[in-house]
């Protein structure tokens, strides 16, 4: 039973207008969500996408290799009915944000971080009104509840589909910093990944690399990434 998977009973996936999105549909049927609602998203390149991961299904279902449509379920099962408490979990990054916690050695990681971190928080500070408090060691450092609060304010203005995105870029980051900063275009994402793992990255240079945690840290950045891609696919056109 553990080896058991759906069939595919469909021929092809398509996208039809819906309650002011778009639906997916297998051979004219609408797909509902693991909760049984319809799966119907605000743009026609999300819906698109959807339904090109139905395509591309074999004759078993694999609902690993179907992120995008994971991703829209998750918007509309538990982010709709629980917007306030998702939008919580994101918030409370900012309380302990990986970029406001800094090695007490060696010299050359706390230079690396500084150059890799200083510029995030201080484009926080600016374009988001935000300054945060930086210390040095795991001692936790309290912040200032007026940039917290701003910074909630933020998350505010993303839709439910945006914010399931922007609640794996900042968990798999461990800052909401860089989320916000790959929601805002500030640096590529890969770039962003690239900032965020400063510490594995000096480690592994000292110690030589784990291929068990490289492994991991590639899932990671590979999931990172989607999650880019699916706040593009979900917001307006960007000039």
């Amino acid at each position: 039973m553990a080896d058991w998977a759906p069939k595919r009973f469909w021929t092809s996936a398509g996208i039809l207008p819906a309650g002011g999105g778009f639906a997916v549909v297998l051979d004219g049927r609408p797909v509902t969500t693991p909760a049984k609602a319809p799966l119907v998203v605000p743009t026609s390149r999300l819906a698109a996408a959807i339904a090109a991961e139905w395509d591309a299904q074999g004759k078993l279902v694999d609902p690993r290799t179907m992120p995008v449509t994971r991703a829209a379920n998750s918007a509309i099962d538990t982010v709709i009915p629980q917007r306030a408490e998702v939008q919580g979990m994101i918030a409370a990054y900012g309380q302990s944000d990986l970029l406001c916690y800094r090695a007490e050695a060696p010299a050359p990681l706390i230079a690396r971080q500084a150059a890799a971190w200083d510029p995030l928080l201080a484009w926080a500070a600016g374009a988001l009104d935000a300054p945060l408090r930086v210390t040095a060691g795991i001692v936790h450092v309290a912040q200032p509840p007026e940039s917290l609060a701003r910074l909630n304010a933020r998350l505010a203005a993303f839709s439910d589909f945006e914010l399931v995105a922007l609640h794996d870029l900042v968990a798999l980051s461990g800052s909401l910093v860089i989320g916000l900063a790959a929601a805002s275009d500030i640096a590529p994402a890969a770039e962003l990944w690239r900032l965020s793992r400063i510490d594995e990255e000096f480690q592994a240079e000292l110690w030589g690399e784990d291929e068990e945690a490289a492994e991991v840290a590639a899932l990671k950045r590979a999931d990172f990434l989607r999650a880019r891609t699916f706040l593009d696919l979900v917001s307006a056109p960007r000039s």
